[in-house]
Formats: C-alpha cells, structure tokens, sequence
C-alpha cells in the first residue's frame, strides 16, 4: 500500500502550478485546479491569486453543491484588498443565484442575485478608475433578473424574504 501522505510543492515553481490551475478551470475541471490552489496555499498561505483561483474554483461546483459556498466566501474573505474581496465574494453570491435556479428554486436565486448586486455596487465604488468588472457582472445579473420568468415571479410574489433550499 503507498503512503497516502501529501506531497509539499516547497521548492517547486508554484506561478507553474497556478497556471495550470488556471488551465484545470478552463477544461471545466475545478477539482483539479482546487487541489493545485490547495498545494500552493499549503506553501503561500497568503497567495492571493491561488486564493482568488481556489474560490473561483470553488463557485463553478456550486451548480452540483451549493454547500460549497461559504467554503467560497471564506476564501474570497482571505484576500487581502477590499476590491478583490467584495468583488469575488459578489461573483459567488450570482453563482449562488444560478445554482438556486438550475435547482428551480426562485426565491433563493432572487435573494442570492440580489446580494450579488449589493456586492458589485461596492465593488465598483472601490475599483479603479478604468475597471468594468462590477459594472459588467451587475448588468449581466440584472438582464438575468429582468428575462427570467422564474425570478419574475419571485419578485412579485407576497411571501417572506428568506430563503431557503427548496424553496
């Protein structure tokens, strides 16, 4: 039987191992590119693009477990600059909001979505002067919001505000 021991990265090029991380998430494989984000980390505990790679990671799995994501904000809550932490964190919360919706539950997307846009508002008062990125992610929420029959309705629907799984 091998020892099943993890193996450290201490000595090795982790700007490689994060590049092929980033490559794992491009073949839809979030696993593989948690687990290299994960060795890193255990190397650079502090490394904030494995820890914005990791969360990132993390919310493409949400669809198939939604579990996953106060592991996601957690980690967005490790980065260092506000920015990047409101920014992330948003971009889990709309992941959240599409996970509710694939599992047709309306209510949950609608609360998540509508977290995701106070995030993104933040975001884009703490961005630089020529950034899009909360300006692109709070308009694709709300054309989401706007076409979604599901959402529609959970927004006109007279019932409490808290969701939940199921809903």
């Amino acid at each position: 039987m091998h020892d099943l021991s993890l193996k450290s990265l201490v000595g090795h090029d982790l700007k490689a191992a994060l590049e092929k991380a980033t490559i794992y998430r491009a073949l839809n494989q979030p696993e593989e590119a948690e687990s290299i984000c994960e060795d890193i980390l255990a190397v650079e505990p502090k490394n904030q693009d494995a820890l914005r790679m990791l969360g990132l990671a993390i919310t493409d799995r949400l669809e198939r477990h939604v579990e996953a994501f106060d592991y996601a904000m957690k980690t967005f809550g490790n980065l260092t600059v506000e920015y990047d932490r409101v920014y992330h964190q948003g971009i889990a919360w709309e992941r959240l909001g599409k996970a509710h919706l694939a599992r047709t539950e309306g209510l949950g997307a609608l609360t998540s979505l509508e977290h995701a846009l106070e995030h993104f508002e933040r975001a884009e008062e703490l961005a630089p002067p020529s950034a899009a990125d909360p300006v692109l992610r709070w308009n694709r929420c709300v054309r989401l919001m706007r076409s979604n029959r599901m959402l529609q309705d959970a927004m006109s629907a007279p019932q409490s505000r808290q969701p939940s799984l199921g809903d």
